[in-house]
C-alpha cells in the first residue's frame, strides 16, 4: 500500500459556467482559468462543516444527534503577479464575482482535464479580497473568501 501524495497532484480552475455541477465537461473545465500555479502551497481551503440536530428528547439521560445541515468554507491564498495574466485571480476575484472552483486531487498537475476524472465543483461568489501582510523573504499574497452559493458537487465526475 502506498500514500497518496498531494504535492504536484492537486489542479485548481476557475470557470465562469456550468451546465452541470456533478458531470461538467472536458470543454468547460479546459475553458476554466487554471489557478494551480499561482496558489500558494497551503492555498487551498474547502472544508465541510455538518451541524447538529438535537434528536434527544425531554425523557433523555443522553444527548443524542443526527447530521444537519452542511456548509462549505472556501479560501483561496494566492501569490500576486507582476503581469495581467499572472495577477488574474486578483482582478477576477473582486467583491461579488461568481463563478465555479474546480479542484482534482490524486493526478499529476500537468495532466489535462479527462473524461472520468473526480473533481470537485463549487458554486462561489467572492467576499473582499484580503491583502495578507507583507513579510520578509515572501512574496505578495492575498486571500479571496469565497461563498458557497448552492449545494457544491464534491464527488463529480467529467463528462
Amino acid at each position: 500500500m502506498s500514500d497518496l501524495i498531494s504535492d504536484g497532484n492537486t489542479k485548481v480552475a476557475f470557470a465562469t459556467s456550468i451546465a452541470n455541477l456533478s458531470a461538467p465537461t472536458v470543454a468547460e473545465l479546459t475553458a476554466a482559468s487554471d489557478w494551480t500555479t499561482r496558489l500558494t502551497p497551503d492555498g487551498l481551503k474547502a472544508d465541510p462543516a455538518t451541524a447538529d440536530v438535537d434528536t434527544s428528547s425531554l425523557a433523555s439521560t443522553f444527548t443524542t444527534n443526527q447530521p444537519g445541515r452542511r456548509s462549505y468554507t472556501v479560501e483561496l491564498t494566492f501569490k500576486r503577479g507582476s503581469t495581467p495574466t499572472e495577477d488574474q485571480p486578483y482582478t477576477t476575484l473582486t467583491y461579488g464575482a461568481t463563478g465555479y472552483v474546480i479542484v482534482r486531487r490524486g493526478v499529476a498537475y500537468t495532466t489535462a482535464f479527462n473524461t472520468g476524472d473526480k473533481v470537485e465543483v463549487y458554486p462561489v461568489a467572492a467576499g473582499e479580497a484580503q491583502n495578507i501582510a507583507p513579510a520578509a523573504n515572501e512574496v505578495s499574497k492575498f486571500m479571496a473568501p469565497l461563498k458557497v452559493t448552492s449545494d457544491p458537487a464534491t464527488r463529480a465526475v467529467v463528462a
